[in-house]
């Protein structure tokens, strides 16, 4: 059925995008893998190299045709492929830095800034190839400049997989040292999740589930400026009126985005997955979640009633969203990632957000602990720690949860790091030096909670 739209609607879109950042933020085309799988993994690198430049050799042309003919700014356009643990494994060899190599030369080649999947999926164990992946990691994140990854340690069915978890903050050690000549930007294209999504087109977390099709496209809209100026104009709304506010903002971008999509898919030739409704702030002034939760009231976000505000917030555009479009999907909600939001930078540093109150704030939002930045000698055990908590948040709400975060080699707590572009800059926050080491090495797996048995 066409999406149709009125004259004001067209209007208020127009001034959504010149005077509130509204914008596609990624436009990311699904590709399976599975048929790319060879003995010789020098011949899975080939096929790998082969299908992607095919499948998305257009995408980035008719992404930037449809900014142009629309008038909608499509910022990214990126690729996520059948994690990378699967394809491999009929490989002999275990080393799969050369597939990463290939993933990111296909990235280059198609236009796109961003390819995830170096992926594994390992909440209730190792096989072969997750092994081998996990190891390759560090090094694949290192000598490449498109290649994102990510590990699901846990699942509400399945429990936390302790074994993993500790792993993956060695992981991140090893890559954080690997890449610390930038400020171990390895570790911002490396995500650890609980009940990670199969069509999420986000980066760093986007991978190709087994459940999608051959080729998909998914969509990332994104508009907390839009958001916030809505709030902005109803300063004394009760919570009623203000929920009201914000979902009827939130059907209007989702209706924005599902064009958008649609008409790529068509033009594309393939199959029209998902929007995905989340702000996503950037580092851009008037583009921050934070921003909004000041203008609901608080005096600086991290402050008392700041989990209250993130959760209204968070159900209203999800309400929004699914008024507007029967294929929301991915994480669709609020992220709030502390490097590419400048309010929540400023709250940082003004000493009234830290890891902890982060944490209780992922209980409501979308997705979990997203571009923290620790000091250097925060140690793998308390990186484990930290995983474990937003796993278990995860596991026992029913919901994605991940950590994506930098232990900056030499950085010291308050110093800040430079990432550059939508990642934006990242203030050193303190992690609790209380160390968790005994209970991060007993290994094993933390069983499902009772509320998994839903059969």
């Amino acid at each position: 059925m066409p999406i149709s739209f009125a004259p004001e609607e067209i209007f208020e879109t127009i001034h959504m995008i010149q005077a509130e950042n509204l914008d596609i933020r990624t436009i990311t085309m699904g590709i399976s893998l599975r048929d790319c799988s060879c003995e010789r993994i020098s011949n899975t690198a080939n096929k790998i190299y082969d299908k992607i430049t095919k499948r998305a050799e257009n995408l980035v042309r008719v992404g930037e045709d449809i900014s142009k003919e629309y008038g909608i700014p499509i910022i990214n356009k990126r690729i996520s492929v059948t994690p990378i643990s699967i394809v491999a494994e009929s490989s002999a060899e275990e080393d799969y830095v050369i597939l990463a190599e290939a993933l990111d030369k296909a990235a280059q080649q198609v236009g796109v800034n961003f390819i995830g999947g170096f992926s594994a999926l390992v909440h209730k164990g190792f096989t072969k190839g997750d092994e081998c992946l996990i190891k390759s990691i560090p090094r694949s994140l290192a000598v490449t400049k498109r290649v994102c990854s990510s590990v699901n340690v846990a699942t509400t069915r399945a429990g936390i997989n302790m074994d993993a978890v500790y792993r993956m903050g060695r992981i991140i050690k090893e890559t954080a040292e690997l890449t610390k000549d930038q400020g171990a930007i390895g570790c911002a294209k490396l995500v650890v999740f609980c009940n990670a999504v199969e069509d999420n087109p986000f980066m760093a977390g986007a991978f190709h589930g087994v459940g999608e099709p051959e080729v998909v496209i998914n969509v990332g809209v994104s508009g907390p400026g839009v958001v916030l100026n809505a709030i902005k104009s109803k300063p004394y709304a009760d919570f009623g009126t203000l929920a009201d506010i914000i979902k009827h903002t939130a059907f209007k971008i989702t209706r924005m985005g599902e064009l958008t999509g649609r008409e790529a898919a068509k033009r594309l030739n393939v199959p029209f997955g998902i929007v995905d409704l989340s702000l996503a702030p950037t580092p851009a002034v008037g583009d921050s979640v934070s921003d909004i939760l000041e203008a609901m009231g608080l005096e600086r976000t991290g402050g008392h009633g700041t989990t209250a505000a993130l959760a209204m917030l968070n159900d209203a555009v999800k309400k929004g969203g699914a008024m507007a479009s029967s294929y929301v999907g991915g994480l669709s909600g609020a992220f709030i990632p502390v490097s590419e939001d400048a309010g929540m930078i400023r709250a940082v540093e003004e000493g009234s957000l830290g890891i902890d109150k982060l944490e209780a704030m992922t209980c409501v939002c979308s997705v979990g602990l997203d571009m923290i930045a620790v000091p250097g000698n925060t140690t793998a055990e308390v990186i484990a720690g930290i995983i474990a908590d937003e796993a278990a948040i995860g596991m026992i709400n029913k919901k994605t949860t991940a950590v994506r975060i930098i232990p900056v080699p030499g950085g010291k707590i308050g110093e800040k790091v430079e990432f550059g572009g939508l990642l934006g800059s990242a203030p050193i926050m303190k992690a609790h030096e209380y160390k968790p080491d005994v209970f991060i090495k007993r290994g094993g797996r933390i069983p499902a909670p009772i509320t998994a048995l839903t059969n």
